[in-house]
């Protein structure tokens, strides 16, 4: 009877513990459902995203439409902005001298006419003396050269006397010319000169409005003619000269539009365009020059000679449909941007894109969209990545 006791209670508590087994594989078997539905549930959300209004504006995002906007195609450039040869002069004295009273710095600007400085010689005093003397002498030889031909007219001199006077006053005529266009380099009016104001100073005047843009004297120094004083820069005619590589010569046409860069303020953009194209290709690097003029006139006296710059020669130029750029997110090279759908609800969707210029992306698969589809345009990369 024990034995039989003890078989039928092992027999009971068997099945229940295959009873509670059979539970708990049951249990288990629901929950791993119940995740794999839920994992299921959010692999199908994944593409929505929401956004609040407080987290809208505390982004400080944007919405917008798609819009056709201007794309170029472009020849770059490097190169620097330069003046014409007759807009920068450089300064020395005709004639040779001690410098004195200058007092200029590089930046200070003149106008055309304006005392540079001065120098002094005393041999500007001879000059100015045999001038004096030449002028004098020419008078007299004159009425003497004029009464000898009248004579020979009437056969009372000979014709010696009347070819000694002519030849005196050629001489003399010559001489005086010569002087006065001495004075002339000397910046002394020969019509005011006079034995009362000869002197051995004489003042060197700039040759034209402008900046002083180098000094290469000073005071006390002795100046040959062959040497530099100083430099004066016109920059009313401020240009561009560019390199273009020869391949992109066929391209390039007088008018285009050149976009034009500082090398330090990429961000800011100036309007010039193509005045003059060299018609001699360097031989080493294939490259040929070309000049550009700016739009805006006035924006010349924004830059120096010499100043580095990138250019864009605009070739052609083409509308396009386009999204700003802020609105297209790169994720591991494939592009998407977010649909509104409803007040706070937005869509992730792949796009396929064209080149970006100005701040704006060329969407090429824009026909997939309705022209009312709102984007939001800035503040896309940083939900889908977070």
């Amino acid at each position: 009877m024990k034995n039989r006791h003890f078989d039928l209670t092992n027999s009971i508590y068997f099945k229940i513990l295959l009873l509670w087994i059979v539970l708990v594989l049951s249990s288990c078997n629901t929950k791993e459902k119940t995740k794999t539905e839920n994992q299921a549930e959010v692999i199908v959300d994944a593409d929505v995203i929401t956004i609040s209004e407080s987290q809208f504006h505390a982004g400080q995002m944007e919405l917008g439409k798609i819009s056709m906007e201007e794309f170029n195609t472009v020849v770059k450039a490097n190169g620097m902005f330069a003046v014409p040869p007759q807009n920068q002069v450089d300064v020395s004295a005709y004639y040779a001298g001690y410098v004195k009273n200058i007092k200029w710095l590089p930046g200070d600007e003149v106008k055309k006419g304006q005392e540079l400085f001065t120098i002094e010689n005393p041999e500007y005093v001879q000059i100015q003396q045999d001038f004096l003397e030449a002028k004098g002498q020419l008078n007299y030889l004159k009425s003497d050269y004029e009464r000898q031909k009248k004579l020979l007219a009437n056969n009372i001199s000979s014709k010696k006397n009347f070819l000694k006077a002519e030849s005196e006053y050629a001489v003399t005529h010559a001489r005086h010319q010569s002087l006065k266009k001495k004075l002339s380099l000397m910046n002394i009016n020969h019509k005011t000169l006079s034995v009362e104001n000869i002197r051995s100073v004489i003042a060197i005047r700039s040759p034209l409005s402008g900046y002083i843009t180098r000094i290469n004297a000073s005071n006390g120094m002795y100046l040959n003619p062959s040497d530099v004083a100083l430099t004066v820069t016109n920059t009313d005619d401020l240009h561009v000269e560019l390199k273009i590589f020869e391949k992109d010569l066929l391209l390039i046409k007088k008018e285009q539009l050149i976009n034009i860069r500082l090398q330090n303020n990429s961000d800011r953009v100036y309007q010039g365009k193509v005045h003059l194209i060299n018609k001699t290709i360097d031989a080493q690097d294939r490259t040929l020059e070309l000049h550009g003029d700016l739009v805006n006139k006035s924006e010349a006296k924004l830059f120096v000679p010499g100043m580095y710059v990138e250019a864009e020669i605009v070739t052609s130029s083409t509308e396009q449909s386009a999204l700003p750029s802020e609105a297209v997110a790169n994720i591991e090279n494939d592009f998407f941007v977010l649909i509104k759908e409803d007040e706070q609800v937005y869509r992730k969707v792949l796009v396929k894109i064209g080149t970006t210029q100005n701040g704006f992306t060329q969407i090429l698969n824009a026909e997939d969209f309705t022209p009312n589809t709102t984007f939001l345009t800035k503040g896309t990369f940083n939900l889908l990545t977070e």
